[in-house]
């Protein structure tokens, strides 16, 4: 069976990661795998004159298993009946959370936060999952919580009872893909939340006796944008009639309309294009500017 699998190493943001899974594989009705990678060939503690030597690989063993116990434990406290499972696993901890998460739904990972600056640090694990995943992935901060998914309550307060906030789906009408198209409505179907659609477009340049030429072409581009825009979205929209859908074509990278958008946003969704560079996976500059700059979890969907 399908299920999230989630990366804990101890950290907050790894935490933060868990409680995020632990709602999502709740929501989605699937278990929750929760695994730990600690490489073998890292360097280990030599004795020190007139101290034993410790079996370092064996504490590191002991404290991973703690810590998945203890995490089991909570998770399942606070979501009585979700399947969750446990993995240690003596491996580099990309390629085994490539491993683990291939025949799951979804792999999400924490990401330290920017202080009091809202956006991720993405460490060079993360970036590396984000750029080899063949399935999606979700990136988590350091005190993401569950009311922050939610509106505020009619005090202003946070709230785990009131709807939630809006998904945001970076689209690009010149090559849509449904399988981001589809991860995006079926996050707000479940969460009966609005998909807010970004699409971001690039005016002609004005240039003297020409710009109100110009100015004429862009508003003929600007129509033909939302007419596609329209187009793309509408047969989703039949096969999702449930859900709101704000659509918005904006002037400009859609990098910085994404972030943002992302600080009302629960979620936000871009697709990543399968292609290998020279050294190794790579993302887009829209992809890369969200992950680093987003206010909410951001959820990055492989495509071919």
């Amino acid at each position: 069976m399908s299920a999230i699998t989630v990366g804990l190493d101890g950290s907050p943001e790894s935490l933060a990661a868990a409680d995020w899974a632990a709602r999502e594989a709740a929501q989605r009705d699937v278990p929750l795998c929760l695994v730990h990678a600690d490489d073998p060939s890292r360097p280990m503690y030599v004795p020190y004159a007139g101290f034993p030597a410790l079996d370092v690989l064996d504490v590191r063993r002991t404290w991973a298993a703690d810590l998945l116990r203890e995490a089991e434990t909570r998770l399942a406290g606070r979501h009585p009946g979700l399947r969750i499972t446990s993995r240690q696993v003596q491996e580099q901890a990309v390629p085994a959370l490539l491993t683990a998460a291939e025949d799951g739904e979804l792999l999400v990972l924490g990401s330290r936060g920017l202080g009091t600056v809202p956006g991720f640090i993405v460490g060079s694990v993360a970036l590396a999952l984000v750029a080899r995943a063949e399935r999606p992935v979700v990136l988590v901060r350091d005190g993401e919580r569950a009311e922050d998914e939610h509106l505020p309550d009619a005090a202003g307060a946070g709230s785990i009872t009131t709807p939630y906030r809006d998904i945001v789906l970076g689209l690009d009408v010149e090559n849509p893909n449904d399988a981001v198209i589809e991860f995006a409505f079926e996050t707000a179907r479940r969460r009966v939340a609005r998909l807010r659609v970004v699409h971001g477009w690039t005016q002609a340049a004005s240039y003297g006796y020409g710009a109100a030429m110009d100015a004429e072409l862009n508003l003929e581009l600007a129509e033909e944008i939302r007419q596609r825009l329209g187009d793309v979205l509408r047969p989703w929209q039949d096969k999702f009639p449930g859900v709101e859908v704000s659509a918005q074509a904006v002037v400009g990278g859609a990098g910085r309309h994404l972030v943002h958008a992302s600080r009302d946003a629960a979620l936000v969704v871009v697709g990543r294009k399968r292609r290998q560079a020279s050294v190794g996976g790579h993302i887009g500059p829209v992809t890369h500017a969200v992950l680093q700059h987003a206010s909410a979890p951001v959820a990055m969907v492989p495509h071919d």
